[in-house]
C-alpha cells in the first residue's frame, strides 16, 4: 500500500514548457475525462470555491478535468498508420478488463497542483499497465517510455487547479482543510483517447474517442 501524500510547503508554476511542447503543438494520450461524473464535478467545485481567492492558481473548468492515465506521443510524431493500428489494440486489451472503481476525498498540495488522488490505485494501475503493453506491441517498447508519465511512482489522482506562479502552500492546504465534504465512489467505464494542447494555461483536447472498460 503507497505512503500517505503529503503536501508539499512550496508550489512552483506548473506552465513551463517541457521538453518536445510549444504553442501549437497537440498530444496525443489515454486519460480518463471526469467531467461526466455529476458526483465527482460536485466535489470538484466545493474545494475550487475555497480556492477562488487564490490568484496563483488556475482552477480547471469541469469540460476538462481528467485523469491522467499514460501518454502516447506528440501527434505530428505519429503517422495514421500506427495510430489505425493502435485505436483497436486499445479497446480489445481493455473489454478484457473490470471498470475500476475509485473513491475521491479530501486534496492535496503537491509542487505544481492541487489533486485529488484516487483510491486505492491498484485497478487504475491495471488499466495503465494494459495500455502500456499494448503501446509497446504497437509502436515498439522504447516508445512506451517516450511518454511522460513514469510506470514507478505512478499516482492517479484529478486535478483541481494548477499553479501559476511561485507560492507557499501552507494557506491553501489550511483553506482545504476547512472544507467539509463527504467521500465519492465512482465507476469508471471508459478510457479517452484524447488530442490536446496547453496553449492556454489548460489542457484542452480537441479530440475524444471513449473506449469502453469491460464487456
Amino acid at each position: 500500500m503507497p505512503a500517505p501524500i503529503e503536501h508539499v510547503d512550496e508550489m512552483q508554476d506548473h506552465w513551463w514548457w517541457r521538453p518536445g511542447w510549444r504553442a501549437g503543438r497537440h498530444f496525443y494520450a489515454c486519460h480518463f475525462t471526469m467531467g461526466e461524473y455529476p458526483e465527482l464535478v460536485k466535489l470538484v467545485r466545493r474545494y475550487q470555491e475555497a480556492l477562488r481567492p487564490f490568484p496563483g492558481l488556475d482552477l480547471i473548468p469541469s469540460t476538462w478535468l481528467h485523469l491522467t492515465m499514460q501518454g502516447i506521443g506528440f501527434v505530428d510524431d505519429l503517422d495514421d498508420e500506427q495510430v489505425a493500428r493502435l485505436e483497436p489494440a486499445i479497446r480489445e486489451r481493455l473489454a478484457e478488463l473490470p471498470a475500476p472503481v475509485v473513491a475521491f476525498h479530501r486534496p492535496v498540495v503537491r509542487p505544481e497542483a492541487v489533486y485529488l488522488p484516487a483510491e486505492p490505485p491498484a485497478p487504475l494501475t491495471a488499466v495503465r499497465h494494459a495500455v502500456r503493453e499494448v503501446i509497446g506491441h504497437v509502436l515498439g517498447a522504447d516508445n512506451v517510455e517516450l511518454a511522460p508519465e513514469h510506470v514507478q511512482g505512478y499516482r492517479p489522482h484529478v486535478s483541481l487547479a494548477y499553479s501559476n506562479a511561485a507560492q507557499s502552500a501552507e494557506p491553501i492546504a489550511a483553506t482545504l482543510s476547512q472544507v467539509e465534504a463527504e467521500p465519492v465512489v465512482v465507476t469508471l467505464h471508459h478510457l479517452g483517447l484524447l488530442e490536446f494542447h496547453r496553449d492556454h494555461r489548460m489542457y484542452q483536447w480537441t479530440r475524444s474517442e471513449q473506449v469502453r472498460i469491460g464487456r
